[in-house]
């Protein structure tokens, strides 16, 4: 695949891979029978973007804080391939076009972890930055997020392993299907944030009490 093309996974559910040119995204409709929020965001809502950064496979998820109640909107994978800058391209336009589509009101993404291989951190931290940048036409707060405080605020633990993650995410949202790894990342971080929203939010009204 050359410059200007992306991969797009919506669902594990499905095993489909969609291919995309640039600027394009196709979303299939929810498997679940869960009731999604709806792709514009009722008036008071606050629609939250978590991203969970690769190089190779960038997970997005977005969900809709109304009150206490946190719904699922729409979670999928950029996947990429090609020379490290052909990547680092197509995260940019692919979650970009994520941004634009969705109107995402706050951006909660994962922090990059320290790592023993310098290239490795290196390329990571890259990915990082596209994937920030991507949402900076929006003009929107980014919320960075370690992964062990992520998933301590999902699962109850820093050590929780994946499958730990992907299970909570289903089980807070009431997704029955399958969420990929990435995805479920993704989604835990926007639940982190909209937890956290919840906390500031009961500190502030003690604090004028």
């Amino acid at each position: 695949m050359g410059t200007g093309r992306d991969l797009l996974v919506r669902h594990a559910a499905t095993e489909r891979v969609d291919r995309l040119p640039s600027g394009v995204l196709v979303n299939e409709p929810a498997a679940s029978p869960v009731q999604l929020a709806p792709l514009v965001k009722p008036l008071g809502c606050v629609r939250i973007l978590g991203i969970d950064p690769g190089s190779q496979v960038t997970g997005f998820g977005i969900v809709d804080l109304d009150g206490r109640r946190t719904a699922v909107v729409e979670w999928g994978s950029i996947r990429t391939n090609g020379e490290h800058c052909d990547r680092l391209r197509a995260i940019f336009r692919a979650l970009g076009d994520v941004v634009r589509e969705y109107r995402p009101a706050e951006v909660a993404i994962e922090r990059v972890f320290l790592s023993r291989n310098a290239d490795s951190a290196l390329k990571l931290g890259q990915a990082r930055a596209a994937a920030i940048c991507a949402t900076f036409a929006a003009d929107v707060p980014i919320y960075e997020y370690s992964a062990r405080h992520i998933k301590k605020a999902v699962v109850g633990s820093g050590g929780a392993e994946k499958d730990q993650v992907q299970r909570m995410v289903r089980m807070i949202l009431g997704v029955r299907e399958a969420i990929a790894a990435d995805a479920a990342d993704a989604l835990a971080a926007a639940i982190c944030h909209a937890n956290e929203r919840g906390v500031r939010g009961a500190l502030q009204i003690v604090a004028k009490d």
